[in-house]
């Protein structure tokens, strides 16, 4: 098991501090101060200092806790800023633009920078040696980092998400990024690999980043836990046999890095080259880690 963070490298993201449930980070040349359940320990910083660095303060909603409405909620503004600004991803080469949410959002994951890095070397490995570009799907694929960073290594992209602003979101940063060629999908991810089965389609390459909860285009109900392993094996199913990875990111219900390992082994069985998995996690300025997610990473 590894624990993985993203470069100190990367110059647009910081997590500046951490503590009382509660973060302090810096998006670019904007600092936000967002909720974290999982921050339980006391701010190093003092609270006069958060607010002076900080622009803007998400505020929680009546809902916010709920299922549904976890993290709706307002901003306030402390210090002036634009309402949507680019960041840059230097290390695999893409460009993304962010902006202020109600579900305390702001277009970017930070902690799956080393995701991206995995994603980007397996596709020019995978490149090597064939005429034609690998093929990869990126299923509850957000504002699309995971589909840039595979996309700039030269992989052939299907972009699925099943809300359509979010996919226009993406779209956007390709734009943005100088990119062109995605292939996008707007619908319930179970719904699209069971037909992708069915046809007999085959990716080398499947990013899995599913949420808790949540609905399809047409109101397919989506809960993790009664849906996650149906997903997996419709994806070992689409997933090539030879010269192939899977990237499984887990961040909701307490899931361990260990589940999720279990998870892959059973439904994509014992033949791959490798396996690994462990937590992402994102260290402030005292060192603390503050895990966010779990995943694993299969190769054959």
């Amino acid at each position: 098991m590894t624990i993985e963070q993203p470069s100190a490298a990367w110059r647009d993201y910081e997590l500046i501090d951490s503590g009382d449930f509660s973060k302090l980070e810096r998006f670019g040349p904007y600092v936000a101060i967002r909720p974290e359940p999982k921050a339980l320990w006391p701010k190093s910083l003092p609270e006069s200092q958060w607010r002076s660095m900080a622009h803007t303060e998400f505020k929680p909603g009546a809902g916010f806790g709920k299922a549904g409405k976890e993290d709706s909620g307002t901003w306030q503004m402390l210090h002036p800023m634009q309402e949507q600004w680019p960041i840059s991803y230097p290390a695999v080469g893409f460009k993304l633009r962010l902006g202020l949410t109600a579900f305390k959002h702001v277009g970017v994951f930070p902690e799956q920078a080393p995701n991206w890095d995995f994603i980007a070397s397996s596709v020019k490995e995978l490149a090597k040696g064939q005429q034609e570009p690998p093929k990869v799907l990126n299923l509850f694929a957000y504002t699309g980092a995971a589909s840039l960073a595979a996309l700039k290594a030269g992989a052939a992209v299907t972009h699925l998400d099943s809300v359509r602003q979010v996919v226009t979101w993406a779209r956007g940063n390709m734009e943005l990024s100088g990119l062109d060629g995605i292939r996008w999908i707007v619908e319930d991810a179970l719904k699209f690999a069971r037909r992708e089965a069915r046809r007999g389609n085959r990716y080398q390459g499947i990013i899995l980043d599913p949420p808790a909860y949540g609905h399809g285009p047409d109101g397919e109900r989506w809960k993790l836990d009664e849906c996650l392993y149906d997903l997996l094996e419709q994806c070992a199913a689409i997933l090539a046999p030879e010269r192939s990875f899977l990237v499984l990111n887990l961040y909701s219900n307490g899931y361990s890095a260990v589940l999720a390992d279990t998870l892959v082994r059973n439904a994509f069985g014992t033949k791959f080259a490798s396996c690994d998995y462990g937590e992402l996690v994102l260290r402030d300025r005292a060192g603390r880690a503050l895990p966010l997610s779990v995943f694993s990473r299969l190769k054959r």
